[in-house]
């Protein structure tokens, strides 16, 4: 079989990773060995061993978490793919790709890079990503946005992320939330999940959640996910928002960390309020789709993609904007049938186009046209 190399940076179960792993057994079904090259520890380390898929170790950080330079992981990542000759290199990241573009170039290697980041390009950083064969978006606005950065829209295609539609599908609620917790089984939980981070703007659902919390007295509020980035800045968002779950919302914020439940979690919510200032495509809307889960999010990058105004399967609203976001929280607790029918609008949306099987097709053409050429 052909060797694929996906080249990831990081050791963790992030959406890119989870999108990624969602297509790796129609990748090989379709002829193709796929072989990531990733840090040797960690969840996607972990995920790949229980898959049988071979790990080749490959750190863009030393002991004490400080990046490489570049040109060191680029003489790396060429003797690598120099010696062991895939038939394609796949940059699972819009990082990873900026990296491999001028080595995959130089070794004459066909390469395709992720663009899963909505991030201003410098001009070197769009000329690296250029010199891939092809460049693969996941939302017509992430390709937008990086074609007015300097990208050359003959090269990216857009490539919208699946779900696996029997892991993410409708479930009765078992409580199981509320014993873990130690609710009482008639409380709602509203969830926000994701990276903790100020992209994802958890803190604007503690901020509406703050002015309807005498309203809704038996609410709870679970805060999904860990922080990643090691920056001052990181730090300060996630002690902020610690703080912020204190006074009105004192002991009905929960802070759950990483998870591995969250195909059956996001059976259990009420609602998944995503309230995010940037997101590209994001991962968990589409779980929370496929799943039936009734959905507030925010009017940015690919999430109205997911969700047009036509298909009525979920309730979106202006970024950075707590009060309305508060408002239709509100509107959704207190109308069980408006929830129902969201829920299963959004299961027909993700079944008609967002299932991971379509998408690993569509990644194969991209991976066969390549290959074919070389």
């Amino acid at each position: 079989m052909a060797a694929v190399f996906i080249l990831c940076e990081y050791p963790t179960l992030n959406g890119g990773e989870r999108s990624m792993l969602a297509t790796l057994g129609y990748v090989e079904a379709a002829g193709f060995t796929p072989v990531v090259l990733a840090p040797p520890e960690g969840p996607l380390a972990d995920e790949l061993a229980a898959r049988d898929v071979e790990l080749v170790p490959f750190r863009c950080r030393n002991a004490g978490g400080e990046r490489l330079p570049m040109d060191m992981l680029r003489y790396k990542l060429e003797s690598i793919l120099a010696r062991r000759r895939p038939v394609l290199l796949h940059a699972n990241s819009l990082s990873m790709g900026r990296l491999a573009g001028p080595v995959a170039e130089r070794l004459r290697l066909p390469s395709i890079a992720h663009l899963r980041d909505i991030i201003r390009l410098s001009a070197q950083a769009a000329a690296d990503l250029n010199r891939h064969g092809r460049l693969l978006a996941v939302s017509n606005a992430t390709r937008e946005y990086h074609i007015a950065g300097g990208i050359k829209a003959e090269k990216i295609h857009v490539l919208h992320n699946g779900v696996d539609l029997d892991e993410y599908r409708p479930r009765r609620p078992t409580g199981y939330l509320h014993r873990e917790l130690g609710l009482p089984p008639g409380a709602m939980l509203i969830g926000a999940i994701g990276q903790i981070g100020l992209r994802k703007g958890q803190d604007l659902l503690l901020r509406a959640a703050a002015t309807i919390a005498d309203h809704f007295a038996n609410v709870h509020y679970l805060i999904v996910g860990q922080r990643n980035s090691e920056k001052d800045e990181s730090r300060r968002f996630e002690n902020d928002l610690h703080s912020a779950a204190g006074g009105p919302l004192t002991g009905r914020v929960h802070f759950l960390g990483r998870r591995n439940d969250v195909a059956s979690l996001l059976c259990e919510l009420t609602l998944l309020v995503h309230p995010a200032r940037q997101e590209p495509l994001g991962r968990v809307l589409l779980e929370a789709a496929a799943s039936g889960t009734p959905v507030v999010a925010t009017a940015v990058g690919g999430t109205t993609e997911i969700f047009p105004p036509h298909a009525h399967a979920a309730r979106i609203v202006a970024a950075d904007k707590p009060a309305a976001m508060a408002e239709t929280i509100v509107e959704l607790v207190e109308d069980d049938r408006l929830r129902l029918n969201l829920g299963q609008a959004a299961r027909h949306r993700a079944e008609t186009c967002f299932d991971a099987r379509t998408a690993a097709i569509n990644l194969i053409k991209h991976y066969e046209s390549l290959a074919d050429k070389s």
